[in-house]
Order: C-alpha cells, then sequence, then structure tokens
C-alpha cells in the first residue's frame, strides 16, 4: 500500500485476476451489521407502516454500498486516503444504523438522512479523485456532480420541517438513482469488472441470506417447546432460505459474469443492479415473516396483516429473481410458467390468511421450491 497513489482504471490491469479484497469483505461486514439493526424494528412492527420505513432505510442503506462497490470495481485506488475514506464511510454507515429504530417523521430518522449525505459526500470525493484518469473524465464528473448534488438535497432535508422532509427525500433518491442512467454511455466504454463486480452482489446477498438465517433461528429461540407444527415452520424456513439461494445462483445465474459490451448489454446490466435492490428487500420481509410464523403458538394463524406483508415480501423477491435470470446469458425457457407461480403466490397471500402459521410457510416454501425447479435447467433434465 502507498501513501498517494494516482487512482487508475481496473481494466489496465486486464492481466491480473480480480479477487474480493479484504477490506471489501470487511467493509460488507459492516453493512451487514447495519442491515440487521434496520431490520429490528421490523420484527417488532410487522405492519404495513413498519414495512414502509424498513423498505426506505434499506434502500438507502443498499445505495450506499452499491454506490462504492461500483467505485472500487472500475478504479484502483488502494492507499492511505482511499482506507481512511472507507473508514469515515464504515462509521457513517454505522450512524445510519443507529438512527434508523424510530419512525419517519423522528429526529433520528432526519439524522438518518444526513449520515447518507455524508456517504455520498465522500463517494462524490471519491471519483474527484479520479477524475484525472483521463479515459474517464466525463464518466466521473458526472457521477461527482450527481452524487454531490444528492448530498446537499439530503442536507437539506435533515433541517427541514415536515412534510417538506418528505419531498427532499423522494427529489434525493430520484437524483441518486437517475445518476447512473446519466452516465451509462460512457459507462458503456468502461464497464465494471464482468466477474468482480457480480461477485460482489452475490457475496451480499449471502450477507443477506444469513439475516434471513438469524431470523429463522430467533423464531426457534420464542418457542418453550417444540411440538410437531412449531418443527415443521422452523425446518421449512430454513428449507426456504436454501432454495432462494439456490435459485438465485444456480437457476437465475445471479452472480454470473456480467460482460458489457453493446448497448443492449448495458441497459441489461443496470436492469440486472437495480433488480437486487427488491430482491434485497424482499429477503429482509420474509426473514421477518417466516420469524414471526415459527413464533406463534402451535398451530396457531398469524395475524392477517402478517400474512399479508410476508406474502407480498415473498412475491417481490420472486419477481426480482424471474428479473435477475431474464437478463443471464442462459435464460430460463419457462419464464411464463414462473410469472404464474409469481401470481399463485400472491394469491396465497389471501387464501391462507386464516390457516396456521405452518400451513403458510409449508405453502411458500412449496411455491419457492416450484420457482427454482423452473429457473434451474439442470433441475428439470435430472
Amino acid at each position: 500500500m502507498s501513501l498517494i497513489r494516482v487512482p487508475r482504471l481496473w481494466p489496465a490491469q486486464s492481466g491480473h485476476s480480480r479477487r474480493v479484497t479484504w477490506m471489501e469483505l470487511f467493509f460488507d461486514l459492516i453493512f451487514a451489521a447495519a442491515v440487521a439493526q434496520v431490520g429490528t424494528p421490523l420484527s417488532m412492527s410487522y405492519t404495513p407502516g413498519g414495512l414502509g420505513r424498513y423498505v426506505l432505510f434499506l434502500v438507502l442503506i443498499w445505495l450506499a454500498w452499491s454506490g462504492h462497490t461500483l467505485y472500487c470495481t472500475r478504479f484502483d485506488t488502494d492507499d492511505l486516503i482511499q482506507r481512511l475514506l472507507v473508514l469515515v464511510q464504515s462509521f457513517i454507515a454505522a450512524v445510519m444504523a443507529a438512527n434508523a429504530k424510530e419512525a419517519l417523521d423522528s429526529t433520528a430518522s432526519a439524522g438518518f438522512g444526513a449520515a447518507f449525505a455524508g456517504m455520498r459526500i465522500i463517494l462524490a470525493a471519491q471519483y474527484l479523485r479520479a477524475h484525472g484518469v483521463q479515459e474517464t473524465k466525463t464518466l466521473t464528473a458526472r457521477f461527482a456532480a450527481g452524487y454531490g448534488t444528492s448530498a446537499i438535497i439530503w442536507i437539506l432535508s435533515s433541517v427541514s420541517p415536515l412534510p417538506f422532509r418528505y419531498l427532499l427525500w423522494s427529489a434525493g433518491l430520484a437524483v441518486d438513482l437517475a445518476t447512473p442512467w446519466f452516465a451509462r454511455r460512457h459507462a458503456l466504454r468502461h464497464p465494471p469488472d464482468a466477474a468482480h463486480y457480480p461477485e460482489r452482489f452475490g457475496l451480499f446477498t449471502i450477507i443477506l441470506l444469513g439475516e434471513f438465517v438469524a431470523a429463522v433461528m430467533r423464531g426457534i429461540e420464542s418457542q418453550d417447546y417444540w411440538s410437531i407444527p412449531a418443527a415443521t415452520a422452523a425446518f421449512t424456513s430454513m428449507g426456504f432460505g436454501f432454495l432462494i439461494w439456490w435459485w438465485y445462483f444456480d437457476g437465475a445465474q445471479g452472480a454470473a459474469e456480467r460482460h458489457v459490451k453493446t448497448r443492449r448489454d448495458a441497459a441489461l446490466f443496470h436492469v440486472w443492479t437495480y433488480t437486487h435492490l427488491p430482491l434485497f428487500v424482499g429477503i429482509g420481509i420474509a426473514g421477518v415473516g417466516f420469524h414471526h410464523a415459527i413464533s406463534v403458538a402451535p398451530g396457531a394463524p398469524m395475524e392477517h396483516r402478517e400474512v399479508l406483508v410476508l406474502t407480498a415480501g415473498v412475491a417481490i423477491m420472486m419477481l426480482a429473481l424471474i428479473a435477475i435470470g431474464a437478463t443471464a446469458e442462459r435464460r430460463s425457457r419457462y419464464i411464463r410458467f414462473q410469472n404464474l407461480v409469481l401470481g399463485v403466490t400472491v394469491l396465497a397471500g389471501v387464501v391462507c390468511q386464516r390457516a396456521p402459521a405452518v400451513v403458510v410457510v409449508l405453502s411458500l416454501t412449496l411455491l419457492a421450491a416450484i420457482q427454482t425447479a423452473l429457473a434451474d435447467q439442470k433441475a428439470l433434465s435430472v
């Protein structure tokens, strides 16, 4: 590691195999803790209102993580300054998580927005550092301008009263999400590493699935004694997480290499990137929902709104995985059937409202198994 080193494009090092670094793994670990912290209030308020707060905060955490990941995948900047910037970003992620437990109209939520602004300031500074790379001057200028503008809006939102704060949040999100699209033409010339970038997303998916498993474990701990329905719900919930892992990595090829050579490839690449957002939201919602399903008294039903929120989370997850699979080089031939199963999943949220919790878990896991089989051609060929 050098004290100060001018950023370089990673494609210039194409003779070297890109591997996830220890610093990247450490950074992912910080965000894993932030995701877990954000999910805690949802477990106590598994309602549409709690869901809205969870989605907003998780979206901002994902945007903070993905923005840093895209920069580090494209540029080689492992010097002392970069490591200090990563340290600051890690601390800000902790601040975001610490302010994610209260309602959206609270002072803490305003602090969450201010912390996200800090994330965007650091990211804009990183792109300004890379502005000296001649091949990507326009790209880095657009990213720095976009994220800098986003940071200003989020700072203003943190000191604005309600409901104006919500309007600024919407504007900040719009600018943040639109920034990569405004730079897509220049990004086509210098795309992220085809193997390294998907690998980072695959690792983050594993982190979210780990949080899913942790939620299942908390549900197991809540049972005073083991009955057949409780044991069935717990084991089947773990099976659901295993099926999502199978579907993502084998069926949808979510972490497979993504080569960007044409405009169509670039469009599919953006779809693949942003579709991970509803996937991660769905995994988080489903984890808390299965926790609640395991925790109920043996043979008892879940609350109606809990069933609706759980099935909505699973449906969002399925829709995202179908879309990710549609962007892969080897697509499933059964996407129409997958969409049909998705419709059945939505219907299950209505049909199973009065059913015992174990029936809800079994039904959703069976539907996930069908989806995995339809997505994984190798599974059907056996």
